[in-house]
């Protein structure tokens, strides 16, 4: 099973970052996924979710109406659309697969740095 996160990096204050995940090793399409983000001395906090069916989605008060979480069962990928990015949104980004049974699997990538500076 991998996870394997992208598009990380270094932007201004305002500007936009989109966040890939690639997975492969399970059916991705039955599978619940999430973006993370956690900074040093925090929990990792629940960014944004998205059913296997992309029927329903959620996000954190903090992002909500500057990111959009996506997903393409086909080609096994999970998206994070971010935008208007604040310094407060730096962190590293993880991928979670989280099956949707009770006593499922739940996977996740190693992380993506996302710095938000002037």
């Amino acid at each position: 099973v991998q996870l394997v996160e992208s598009g990380g990096g270094l932007v201004q204050p305002g500007g936009s970052l989109r966040l890939s995940c690639a997975a492969s090793g399970f059916t991705f399409s039955r599978y619940d996924m999430r973006w993370y983000r956690q900074t040093p001395g925090k929990e990792r906090e629940l960014v944004a979710r998205i059913s296997s069916s992309s029927g329903n989605i959620n996000y954190a008060d903090s992002v909500k109406g500057r990111f959009i979480i996506s997903r393409d069962n086909g080609q096994k990928s999970l998206y994070l659309q971010m935008n208007s990015l604040k310094p407060e949104d730096t962190a590293v980004y993880y991928c979670n697969a989280a099956a949707p049974w009770w006593g499922g699997e739940n996977y996740w990538g190693q992380g993506t740095q996302v710095t938000v500076s002037s």
